[in-house]
């Protein structure tokens, strides 16, 4: 991979701010969830000594791409897991460990996937695949794009892409596929653009709604974070802490309503330590600029948990 390619592939967004909220312990042992480029797990390795970090990701390649470099570096105070984070408790189970200091979770599609796997980007016109981890899912986006009905195509594009021109989209592509089969990431951008029309002086792309919306239905992406955010609960130590950073309001969401939730429980033994969400500071937003949709929250288990 040439230096253009590996650049965006290896910044992690709001690092400094991640260690301030997870503050790792020397000793203490750490979920990295969403291992991607490793570049929090890198940061976490090196912030404390002795400092164990169990590092998961159901893209096998993201794994294998910067996992190795890493391990010959930190050794055995990294242990990579190719897995859901939603099976968090399962795949600690299975290490046998019980409990954990803290976990983070970046739930924000790597700039590797987005540009080199398959159906993530109009940018380049590829297989409409979409699929995060092809070992693990059968259903791409070309099947979801000329399977679907048009009903199911609009809930689609607005329940998880939030595009106010959901039912026109629908119709065009359930009219399109009626003739040829929509395949690749060309044909859809182009039949979006056809639709909603390509404004120069907009920098989001027409397509990037509905794109959004295929990528977070193919990987089930809100199922697996509704799922992830109790099981890794369940796996914190008392005064273990629980960090999450989301790059769209659908995300958040979730995350924000679980820290409440937890937080507001009569016998509650959560605290929330962002009273708003972290975004980036201005001068990360100059040296990365795909850190600007980026929240972070975090939360905290009281000592009696």
């Amino acid at each position: 991979m040439d230096q253009k390619k590996e650049k965006p592939y290896h910044i992690p967004v709001l690092v400094e701010e991640v260690l301030e909220y997870l503050a790792p312990k020397p000793g203490g042992v750490y979920v990295d969830a969403t291992f991607g480029g490793g570049g929090h797990t890198r940061a976490i390795l090196k912030h404390a000594p002795k400092v164990r970090v169990i590092a998961m990701d159901w893209d096998l390649n993201a794994l294998e791409t910067n996992g190795a470099a890493l391990q010959e570096e930190f050794s055995d105070r990294l242990t990579l897991v190719w897995g859901n984070f939603a099976l968090i408790d399962k795949k600690l189970k299975k290490l046998g460990i019980e409990k954990v200091d803290g976990i983070l979770a970046d739930f924000g599609t790597s700039q590797y996937q987005i540009f080199e796997r398959p159906g993530f980007s109009f940018a380049s016109d590829t297989i409409l695949d979409m699929r995060m981890s092809p070992g693990h899912q059968k259903t791409t986006a070309a099947m979801v794009v000329n399977k679907a009905t048009e009903t199911e195509l609009i809930k689609i594009f607005q329940e998880f892409g939030e595009e106010p021109k959901a039912r026109a989209i629908a119709r065009v592509l359930v009219e399109e596929r009626k003739k040829k089969a929509i395949n690749t990431t060309a044909q859809l951008a182009k039949l979006i653009e056809r639709v909603l029309g390509l404004k120069r002086e907009k920098k989001i792309h027409p397509a990037t709604k509905v794109f959004q919306a295929l990528r977070i239905y193919v990987n089930r992406e809100l199922d697996n974070i509704s799922a992830f955010l109790p099981a890794a609960l369940r796996v914190l130590k008392p005064e273990g802490r629980m960090v999450c950073i989301s790059f769209h309001s659908l995300e958040d969401r979730l995350v924000k309503q679980f820290f409440k939730d937890e937080s507001s429980k009569p016998d509650a033994q959560v605290e929330i330590l962002t009273k708003k969400a972290v975004v980036a500071s201005d001068k990360e937003l100059a040296e990365n600029p795909a850190a600007r949709s980026a929240k972070l929250r975090a939360i905290t288990v009281n000592k009696i948990f």
